[in-house]
């Protein structure tokens, strides 16, 4: 089986990794913080850092072909739990904003830092793609 990366144009050009990975049908979406186009992380706290980061993950999804209900699995990193826990609310709205009432399996990991330093969040998953819309990316 090949393996197709997939970096869609309206996301930073990727050095070093892909922004997802097809095989088969299957989309494997690589971490994504809260970088713009700019490479800069937006700024706004934690619901704005997730809006990005979430919306950058379903960027590389829809690339593919893919809806957020071919999500199957989402995992989520944060520096600061209690900050992701208390605006809850807020983060479900924008979730269902961004991919309907869609709950893949979700984890939610707490860790000390990550690649960028004011990066709050960071989120991979993912995804089975239906034949009928995958559409595989020329290499």
């Amino acid at each position: 089986m090949t393996h197709l990366p997939v970096n869609p144009a309206a996301l930073p050009t990727p050095s070093g990794y892909s922004h997802g990975t097809l095989a088969g049908n299957t989309l494997y979406l690589g971490g994504q913080t809260a970088l713009d186009k700019d490479m800069r992380i937006v700024p706004g706290g934690i619901v704005e850092q997730f809006r990005q980061a979430f919306g950058n993950v379903l960027t590389t999804l829809a690339e593919a072909g893919g809806q957020p209900e071919d999500l199957v699995s989402i995992t989520i990193f944060l520096t600061d739990i209690p900050d992701y826990q208390a605006h809850g609310r807020e983060i479900g709205r924008v979730w269902r904003e961004l991919a309907g009432p869609v709950y893949p399996a979700m984890a939610g990991i707490g860790t000390t830092g990550l690649w960028q330093p004011e990066a709050l969040i960071e989120i991979m998953g993912t995804a089975v793609i239906p034949e009928e819309r995958l559409q595989r990316p020329t290499a």
